[in-house]
């Protein structure tokens, strides 16, 4: 089973805060391990004018607006933007079944700042990873639910109701759910 471009729903009972209530969209997911990225938790107070005025990178001021996503404990010194434009292929871009992009070079930034970037993207500092066996084991341990990732999902507006629209979009009413862990 391949769970790159799918999304990973934390459960009631998830024992790590950093991931309490997320929504995690798989880019990576192989024997190896897996990587992805938090998409409904937002870096506190920062845009991304702040983070081109740290890289002292001239901006749009419809930049200004856009929220930085927080994708996870792993490399938060580290940005990425998550888009489906396949025209961006810069040098060595993950492509991601479900038509999606992850791209993490300089030149995309410079054509955000400058009003020419994809759209609809996401921008996050830092990732969220897993070792070899790892992830298999917390989703077997009903840390997480599996769920299709779709752009409208990916890609909402309405970040802080993004938990209960994916548990949703696999017939699950949140408030069915326990924290408490069991087998039938």
């Amino acid at each position: 089973m391949d769970l790159a471009g799918q999304f990973l729903i934390a459960m009631p009972g998830m024992g790590d805060p950093r991931f309490a209530r997320s929504v995690v969209f798989l880019s990576a997911y192989s024997d190896e391990g897996a990587m992805g990225f938090i998409v409904n938790k937002y870096m506190k107070d920062m845009t991304l004018a702040d983070v081109f005025d740290r890289i002292d990178m001239a901006h749009e001021k419809a930049a200004v607006l856009d929220r930085v996503h927080f994708g996870g404990p792993v490399q938060v010194e580290r940005g990425f933007v998550l888009h489906m434009d396949e025209s961006r292929l810069s040098p060595e871009p993950l492509v991601i079944p479900g038509g999606y992009v992850l791209t993490a070079t300089q030149d995309i930034l410079e054509d955000i700042s400058a009003g020419r970037g994809p759209a609809p993207f996401l921008f996050a500092i830092g990732y969220a990873g897993w070792g070899a066996g790892q992830l298999d084991a917390e989703i077997a341990q009903n840390g997480w639910l599996t769920a299709p990732a779709t752009p409208e999902l990916v890609f909402a507006a309405d970040r802080e109701a993004l938990w209960e629209a994916a548990l949703h979009s696999i017939g699950i009413d949140p408030l069915s759910l326990s924290s408490a862990a069991g087998r039938a």
